[in-house]
């Protein structure tokens, strides 16, 4: 009686020796060969003929999960940030162990502003490598994105435990902390920050900003001096100043300090913001003075285009054709959206 025999998809059977096709041997060798190809491509920095080698590794041996995690490195470079990111989650499938892979899958969230899809990466990432300082830091800057600041303080914390060496990670927990409302304990992080870089006029700003919330103005005002001499050219120095001039009632400085900020930086909300607000205080005091009025109106509007996210301002000029019991007061009240 005859034998059926059942032979493997890539074997062969010659003479009762079996023995395997040279197909089956043949392409994982070809596959890695195709990735040191690309791999010196990649060094003489031809890009596409690299990307085309990795491509072909990984049709030869899907199961490669360098052929996808290289060409995700490409196509990043080559600006294409979606077939990156799918090259990445490639790589993953394939090994779920790569911290790399993981970390380079969540910058690139990041970078295109998928913040959620970002989060949850680099909370993988953190998972494979606990230790990773600068992997914990990115996601606080995420949490802090998503306006969640408790979480991004936690995690800029974290990160300041393994490396207390970088500046920005404690300018981050400041802003964090401030957005809390934690006024002191963010002062204690951008001073710990000016200790390690005492050259960062933006962080003497931010400074000068918690100050005022804690009404400690006129040491607002030396940082701010200190911000402006560092970087005369800061708009955001300037506009602060005059905020801080705004809120003791030297509206004629202050007017200065707004005007300068907008001959450096035309597009900023908050020097229009405050410009409108000074004039319509001196309309207010004297009411004959109409074409104040109008310049108020007129930089209110302004600030409102370039960023109409602002509901006291609207409300403002709402206020304005519907006079209050005390109109400058409504004025000089906090703007918490600072």
């Amino acid at each position: 009686m005859m034998k059926l025999i059942l032979r493997p998809a890539c074997c062969a059977l010659a003479i009762g020796v079996a023995f395997v096709a040279p197909g089956c041997r043949l392409k994982p060798y070809q596959a890695r060969r195709q990735i040191d190809r690309g791999r010196q491509l990649l060094q003489q920095d031809d890009l596409e003929a690299a990307l085309a080698a990795f491509q072909e590794a990984a049709r030869l041996d899907p199961r490669l999960a360098v052929a996808h995690s290289n060409q995700g490195r490409i196509y990043r470079r080559l600006g294409d940030y979606d077939h990156a990111i799918r090259a990445f989650v490639e790589a993953i499938r394939r090994d779920s162990r790569s911290f790399d892979d993981t970390l380079n899958l969540a910058h690139l969230y990041h970078f295109t502003n998928r913040i959620k899809e970002a989060i949850q990466a680099y909370l993988r990432a953190i998972e494979l490598k606990p230790n990773d300082a600068d992997a914990l830091l990115n996601l606080g800057v995420c949490y802090q994105q998503a306006g969640d600041f408790e979480q991004a303080a936690q995690r800029f914390q974290q990160a300041i435990a393994l490396d207390d060496s970088q500046p920005h990670a404690f300018v981050n927990l400041g802003v964090a902390l401030d957005a809390q409302q934690k006024y002191y304990e963010a002062v204690r992080a951008y001073k710990d920050a000016l200790e390690r870089d005492s050259h960062q006029p933006i962080v003497l700003v931010n400074l000068a900003q918690t100050y005022m919330n804690l009404d400690r103005h006129k040491l607002a005002r030396q940082t701010l001096a200190q911000a402006i001499a560092m970087d005369p050219r800061l708009p955001s120095a300037h506009e602060a100043l005059g905020y801080c001039l705004f809120k003791t009632r030297e509206f004629s400085a202050a007017q200065h300090a707004y005007e300068g900020a907008l001959a450096l930086d035309p597009k900023s909300p908050r020097a229009h913001a405050g410009l409108g607000s000074i004039n319509m205080i001196y309309y207010i005091e004297d009411k004959s003075q109409l074409d104040r009025r109008d310049r108020a109106l007129e930089h209110w509007h302004r600030s409102l285009e370039l960023n109409p996210n602002q509901p006291r301002i609207q409300s403002l000029i709402a206020q304005y054709s519907t006079p209050t019991k005390d109109p400058e007061g409504e004025l000089l009240k906090p703007d918490r959206g600072r």
